[in-house]
């Protein structure tokens, strides 16, 4: 019986963990228009606790995003800007979404739906058009598409100089 436990103990050991790779959103998840108004609904699990949350995405023709993160009954968690050379700006950040988390993953994720480029370090999937779910280490984000919206964008959205008031 020692045996058999220490010949079990060692294959499991040699043959390591078996995992699926982690898939990445593929580059064909873009939104339909270069200028557009992206309404979306996401659910943030963080450590077992969910959090609902809107997203508006506004998109230039130059190919910057301005994303406004918010939660349900309107206050802002996150706005940042990612400009097309990929610089990230954090217009406002908020106690729950501090600034470096912002440039950190806000961004990362933006750029995993919606970026022009695919990512390597990308851990999502595409459900559907409209359906993405990204899984990263601390955090999962249930991500839908309610709306778009095809048309320009107003210039000073994508301006980093006019920041928000507070």
């Amino acid at each position: 019986m020692f045996r058999n436990l220490l010949l079990v103990l060692l294959l499991s050991l040699a043959g390591g963990c078996a995992s699926s790779p982690r898939s990445t959103i593929p580059p064909a998840a873009k939104i339909p228009s270069v200028e557009a108004l992206v309404t979306q609904r996401g659910v943030l699990t963080v450590l077992g606790r969910q959090f609902t949350m809107n997203g508006y995405l506004a998109t230039s023709a130059r190919g910057d995003q301005r994303l406004i993160v918010t939660e349900t009954f309107g206050g802002v968690l996150a706005d940042v800007l990612v400009k097309r050379d990929g610089t990230v700006v954090v217009m406002r950040s908020s106690r729950a979404f501090k600034p470096e988390w912002i440039r950190r993953f806000v961004a990362a994720d933006l750029q995993c739906v919606f970026g022009n480029t695919p990512r390597e370090d990308c851990p999502g999937r595409q459900l559907s058009a409209t359906h993405f779910v990204i899984e990263r280490r601390r955090y999962r984000l249930d991500l839908n598409i309610v709306e778009t919206k095809p048309g320009p964008q107003p210039a000073e959205l994508f301006d980093e100089t006019s920041r928000p008031k507070p």
